[in-house]
């Protein structure tokens, strides 16, 4: 299967501590089963129910990569900078 990105996703800033949004939805405003996370800078994710916190250890993201991640039932993601601010870019995925 391949992945598609047809809905416009979310970002957030990364700072000193945890911050997080709901996850996006797809074209149809289901749930994604996927979600393609990239960075400007060196972060901590996290996926999980509202009120979810990234921590050091979690899934880094390094700036330049991106990675897919299932959400599993998840409706928020987290994020943490490593040593310096960046933007989040999350996408939702669609298998065609």
């Amino acid at each position: 299967m391949h992945t598609q990105i047809f809905k416009t996703g979310t970002t957030l800033t990364t700072g000193a501590a945890s911050v997080s949004t709901t996850l996006p939805t797809t074209i149809n405003g289901t749930p994604a089963k996927w979600v393609r996370v990239a960075s400007t800078a060196a972060a901590y994710v996290k996926l999980g129910p509202a009120g979810v916190a990234a921590v050091a250890g979690d899934v880094m993201v390094q700036p330049g990569d991106s990675i897919k991640l299932a959400v599993a039932g998840a409706t928020t993601i987290a994020a943490l900078q490593v040593s310096a601010t960046g933007t989040i870019q999350v996408s939702p995925c669609e298998e065609s």
